[in-house]
């Protein structure tokens, strides 16, 4: 298989990308609401509690760098080639693999078990849409290699064994500055999650739900 295969893709790979967003912004909007009026049955300030969320923290600084990585390989490059090297060699969605295990950090941040795993399957539903709508373009596109590259490569789970990369490799600094600056905005979580719990304590804001 080809490293990478260059052809510009027409403007619809960008419609897909901008209901993404829309889907993605909206998703959080219900998120944080949730959020807002949830409690873990783990005491503030508990061990179980404190531990659930530095796992939650590890969680997000594992997203931030690895969609980092995947930047340097993909960064702009995503409407001109097929990359299929690198993380694109294990998985065909790097980006997105990471962003579900920092949507998880992101919801272990209120203590919780239950909140966490919601968080990721939430956003792996959102995500499984989109790249259900983003491999139609692509197969439109680049035909016989995007279907032997579907054939190979695993849709989100990364397989190890597939790795493979090249010597060199052309890294656009501002998309990866800016995928690192995007995905670090998954720490906030920690900042809004102590003040929920502030709010809550003070009987500003209900608990509606209390979860493990």
């Amino acid at each position: 298989m080809h490293p990478s295969t260059e052809k510009s893709l027409p403007m619809n790979i960008g419609h897909v990308q901008a209901v993404r967003k829309i889907v993605l912004g909206f998703a959080l909007t219900i998120g944080i609401s949730l959020f807002a009026v949830t409690n873990s049955r783990y005491p503030s300030g508990g061990t179980v509690h404190e531990m659930i969320e530095w796992a939650g923290i590890v969680l997000i600084v594992i997203c931030i760098l690895g969609r980092t990585w995947a930047s340097l390989y993909i960064g702009g490059r995503k409407n001109e080639q097929l990359v299929t090297i690198g993380p694109y060699s294990i998985t065909r969605n790097p980006l997105y693999f990471f962003s579900v295990i920092g949507a998880a950090g992101f919801g272990a941040q209120l203590g919780s078990i239950a909140v966490a795993v919601v968080f990721a399957i939430l956003t792996w539903l959102v995500f499984h849409l989109v790249i259900i709508q983003e491999e139609r373009v692509l197969d439109d596109h680049y035909g016989v290699v995007f279907a032997d590259y579907v054939k190979a490569v695993p849709r989100f789970l990364p397989n190890t064994e597939l790795w493979h990369d090249e010597p060199t490799l052309v890294i656009r600094p501002p998309r990866v500055l800016w995928t690192f600056a995007d995905a670090s905005v998954f720490l906030l979580s920690v900042p809004i999650a102590e003040g929920f719990e502030w709010l809550q304590d003070s009987g500003i804001l209900p608990v509606l739900l209390v979860l493990p």
